[in-house]
C-alpha cells in the first residue's frame, strides 16, 4: 500500500541525500558510527513529506522462480526490497551475484527481505525468457527474476548502468541506489541497518512469498550448459567443461568418460581427482596429460595432472581481483574471471607451449601465466610462475591499437592461436564488442578482423549479417577456433545461434551452420542445423571434425568439415550409465554424539584470509598395548555450528585407518565469508582394544580451533596438530 502522499520519480531524487552519506561515511572510524549515520540518515529520507516511489511492475511480464507474478504494492508490502537491474551476460552483473547470495544466507524473506532481479537485456537474444531461464539455472538464481523485456522499470527509474541496486523500504518508498559492482560492504550495511530501522517502526512483516525454482522442474542431464572443448590431438581425446555440473569431463572421441574431475556442486578445493571441485569452469587446454583449466567464478587458473589424478592451483587466490598489471607469481597474483585459455610459445629460440593465454573477462584483458621462463614481445626474461597482463587497458572498449596497453577489449570470452606465419597471432572472441580481434605474437598490436563498428566506445553494433570486416555482424560472439589445416577461423556467435567462418586474409565471415532458431530439433545438415547459445568450439581429428559445446542445449556437436553432416555426441560413463543429473548433493554422514566423558581442547586462535587452507594433523595416541579395533571404523568429522557456509564444498568427514599414519584434514576458506569469525570442530571417535582382543573401548575428543579471517595476507599458516594421549 502506497504512502497517502507520494511522487513516482527517477533515481536521481536518492543522489543529494544519499551523496551525503555516502561523505560521511568516509569520515566514520568504527561500525557503530557507520551504522548510526545510515539510521539518521533512513529517519531523514522516511519522514519527507512524500515518499519516492518505484513503478509498479506492468501486468503480463514474464516471472521465474515465482508461483505467480509479483505486485510491488501488494506482496511486497512490509518488505525491505532489492532491485537487481541486470542483464545476463555481463560479467560485472555477474560478479554481483556472489554479493547477493550471500546476502539471501545472512537475511531470509521472514526476516523481510527479498531480492528480485530486473532482467533489463543489452542484445535481443537476452529478451527471449528461455534464454533467461537458462541463465537463472547456469548461475543458480534463486530469488524471483521478472523479464522487463521493454525495459519500462529502467526507463521509468532513469537506470544507466548494468548492474543497479535499488533498495525499497516497506512501501515501495526507493531508500538507497548502487551502480556496478564492488559496493559488498555498502550492500549489507544498507540493508542491515533498513531491516532495523523499519523493524523498530513494526513495519516489517514475515509473510514468505510463493517461490518456485524453475530448477526444480528440470529432468537430469548428461551435461549441464557445456561451455567450452579442446581436443588432445595425441588421443583424440575431447576436454569439456561441464560448467553447470562444476566438473570437467575427459571424453574418449566414442561419448565415453574417462576422467570426471568435480561436481556436481561448486567449491574450491584442491587435492585428488575425488576430492577437487571448481566452480562454473569455463576454458580448458591440454597437452601432455597436464590440463589447465579457467575456473572462472572461483577467479583461479587449475591444473589438472592426469598421470598424478591430482589437481592445483597455478594462478589467482580465490578472490575476484582488480589488478590490471599483475607481474607477481601465480599463486600470488589476484585475477578476475578467466573465461577461456590456450597454451603457446614465448619468444625463446625453443618452440615448446610454455605460456598459457588466458582471456580475462572480468578484466577485459589478454593475460599470460608463464610455464616456463620465457619472453612476452617487448618484455624482458620473465620467471616461471608469472601471470601478467599481455593486452588490454582495462577499459570496457573496441580500442585497436598497435600498442598491446592502449587497445580496449570488451569482456573476451574466447581464445585461439594461429602460432604460425603468416598469421602469429591470437585470435579473440570479444563478446560485449561483438567482434573477433587478432594481437599480434610477434608486437602484441591489436587489430580488428570482423564484427562491430569503428567507435570504439559503441558497444552496441552487433547484428546477423554475413560480410567482409566492419560490414559483418555478430551478437555477443563466446568462442574461436583456429583450422590450421584450410587457414580458417570457426566463431561461435553465440547469440545469433549459429556457428560463422572468417578468412582472416579476406575477412569474409560467413555462416557455415545453424538456422539461428532457438528450438533443439536435430538436423544433419549445416543449413538446417540448430544450437543455442554456443559458448566454445575446437578442431580435431587433422581437421576434419569441428566439435561444438551446444551450450544450452547441453550437448556436444560434431560436425563433419568434409562431408558436411553433423551429430550429437552421446556421452556416457564406462559401465554405460549415463551421467549423473544435475544438483545431486552427496548425504553426509551424521555426526555422532561425543561421550559426557570426552575432553575438549581449545586450541590458539589462528588468522587466515579467503582462499587459504587450513589444514589439521591428527596426533592421537592410544594406551600402551593397545590398537584399533579391526572391522569397526574409527573416524572424524568437520562441524562449525552457525557457520555451515565454511563447510560448502568441503570434505566433512574421514576414516582413521591406521593408528601410525593417522590423516591430515584441510580446510580451504571459502572467497564468499559470512562473518569475520567462526569456530571449526573437529570431533574424532577412536575404537580400540586390548592387543589380544579381550577389551575394546570408544573413546571420543573435540578439538575446537577459533578462527579470525583478514583481508590481509598473513602469509604461509603451520600445520595444525591435533595431539592428544588417551
Amino acid at each position: 500500500m502506497a504512502a497517502p502522499a507520494a511522487r513516482g520519480g527517477s533515481l536521481s531524487g536518492l543522489l543529494p541525500a544519499q551523496t551525503s552519506l555516502e561523505y560521511a561515511l568516509l569520515d566514520a572510524v568504527t561500525q557503530q558510527e557507520k551504522d548510526g549515520l545510515v539510521y539518521q540518515y533512513l529517519q531523514k529520507v522516511d519522514g519527507r513529506e512524500q515518499d519516492l516511489l518505484v513503478p509498479e511492475f506492468p501486468e503480463g511480464l514474464e516471472w521465474l522462480n515465482t508461483e505467480e507474478p509479483i505486485s510491488v504494492y501488494k506482496d511486497l508490502c512490509g518488505k525491505v526490497v532489492i532491485l537487481d537491474f541486470f542483464t545476463y551476460c555481463c560479467i560485472n552483473c555477474i560478479h554481483l551475484l556472489p554479493d547477493l547470495h550471500a546476502l539471501e544466507h545472512t537475511h531470509s524473506d521472514k526476516d523481510g527481505l527479498l531480492i528480485v532481479g530486473v532482467h533489463s537485456a543489452k542484445f535481443p537474444n537476452e529478451k527471449v525468457l528461455d534464454n533467461i531461464k537458462s541463465a537463472v539455472l547456469r548461475y543458480n538464481i534463486t530469488h524471483p527474476v521478472v523479464n522487463d523485456a521493454d525495459a519500462f522499470l529502467w526507463q521509468e527509474l532513469e537506470v544507466s548502468c548494468w548492474p543497479t541496486l535499488v533498495i525499497l523500504g516497506p512501501r515501495g518508498n526507493m531508500l538507497f541506489s548502487l551502480i556496478g559492482e564492488g559496493h559488498k560492504d555498502k550492500l549489507f550495511l544498507y540493508t542491515s541497518i533498513a531491516l532495523k530501522y523499519y523493524k523498530d517502526r513494526g513495519q516489517i512483516r514475515d509473510n514468505k512469498i510463493g517461490i518456485k525454482l524453475y530448477k526444480d522442474s528440470l529432468p537430469p542431464s548428461p551435461l549441464l550448459f557445456p561451455g567450452k572443448i579442446t581436443v588432445d590431438h595425441a588421443t583424440n581425446r575431447l576436454v569439456v567443461a561441464d560448467t553447470g555440473h562444476h566438473r570437467i569431463l575427459v571424453i574418449w572421441k566414442n561419448g565415453q568418460i574417462q576422467y570426471s574431475i568435480g561436481g556436481p556442486n561448486p567449491g574450491r578445493k584442491d587435492g585428488t581427482f575425488s576430492e577437487a571441485t571448481f566452480n562454473s569452469p569455463q576454458g580448458v587446454a591440454m597437452k601432455n596429460n597436464i590440463i589447465y583449466v579457467a575456473d572462472t567464478e572461483n577467479h583461479l587458473i587449475r591444473k589438472i595432472d592426469l598421470e598424478t589424478e591430482q589437481v592445483s592451483t597455478v594462478a589467482g587466490v580465490g578472490i575476484q581481483g582488480t589488478d590490471r598489471e599483475g607481474g607477481a607469481a601465480g599463486e600470488q597474483q589476484p585475477i578476475s574471471s578467466p573465461w577461456d585459455v590456450v597454451l603457446g610459445t614465448s619468444g625463446s629460440e625453443v618452440q615448446r607451449d610454455d605460456i598459457l593465454w588466458i582471456a580475462m573477462a572480468g578484466t577485459h584483458q589478454i593475460w599470460a601465466l608463464l610455464l616456463d621462463s620465457g619472453k612476452l614481445p617487448k618484455k624482458n626474461e620473465l620467471k616461471k610462475g608469472t601471470c601478467l597482463r599481455f593486452a588490454g587497458s582495462g577499459n570496457e572498449e573496441n580500442r585497436n591499437n598497435a600498442y598491446p596497453h592502449k587497445a580496449g577489449f570488451a569482456q573476451p570470452s574466447g581464445l585461439s592461436l594461429a602460432s604460425e606465419d603468416p598469421w602469429s597471432c591470437l585470435f579473440v572472441a570479444d563478446s560485449e564488442s561483438s567482434t573477433v580481434r587478432t594481437v599480434s605474437l610477434r608486437d602484441g598490436a591489436v587489430k580488428h578482423l570482423v564484427g562491430g563498428e569503428r567507435d570504439p566506445l559503441n558497444l552496441f553494433a552487433f547484428g546477423d549479417v554475413d560480410g567482409v570486416g566492419i560490414s559483418a555482424k555478430l551478437q555477443h560472439p563466446l568462442g574461436v577456433a583456429w583450422d590450421k589445416k584450410r587457414n580458417l577461423l570457426y566463431v561461435a556467435d553465440s547469440y545469433n545461434h549459429k556457428i560463422k567462418v572468417v578468412d582472416p586474409k579476406t575477412k569474409n565471415c560467413t555462416t557455415l551452420a545453424g538456422t539461428g532458431d532457438l528450438n533443439d530439433v536435430f538436423s544433419s545438415s549445416f543449413t538446417e542445423s540448430t544450437f543455442n547459445e554456443p559458448g566454445g568450439l575446437c578442431v580435431g581429428e587433422n581437421g576434419q571434425l569441428l566439435y561444438v559445446a551446444d551450450t544450452n542445449n547441453h550437448q556436444i556437436k560434431v560436425m563433419d568439415l568434409e562431408t558436411r553432416t553433423a551429430s550429437v555426441l552421446p556421452v556416457f560413463r564406462s559401465e554405460n550409465a549415463v551421467v549423473d543429473g544435475p544438483f545431486l548433493v552427496e548425504k553426509q554422514k551424521t555426526v555422532p554424539k561425543l561421550p559426557k566423558s570426552a575432553p575438549s581442547v581449545e586450541l590458539p586462535s589462528v588468522t587466515a584470509c579467503p582462499g587459504q587452507t587450513l589444514q589439521f594433523k591428527l596426533r592421537l595416541t592410544l594406551p600402551s598395548g593397545t590398537k584399533l579395533t579391526e572391522g569397526v571404523t574409527s573416524c572424524w568429522f568437520l562441524t562449525a555450528e552457525d557457520n555451515e557456509w565454511l563447510l560448502q564444498g568441503q570434505i566433512l568427514s574421514g576414516d582413521i585407518e591406521n593408528i601410525s599414519n593417522q590423516p591430515a584434514i584441510s580446510l580451504q576458506i571459502p572467497s564468499d565469508c559470512l562473518s569475520l569469525t567462526a569456530v571449526i570442530s573437529i570431533s574424532v571417535f577412536l575404537y580400540y582394544c586390548s592387543a589380544d582382543s579381550s577389551a575394546c573401548m570408544m573413546k571420543g575428543i573435540l578439538f575446537r580451533q577459533p578462527l579470525r579471517i583478514s583481508d590481509v595476507q598473513p602469509g604461509r599458516i603451520d600445520p595444525v596438530e591435533l595431539k592428544y594421549v588417551f
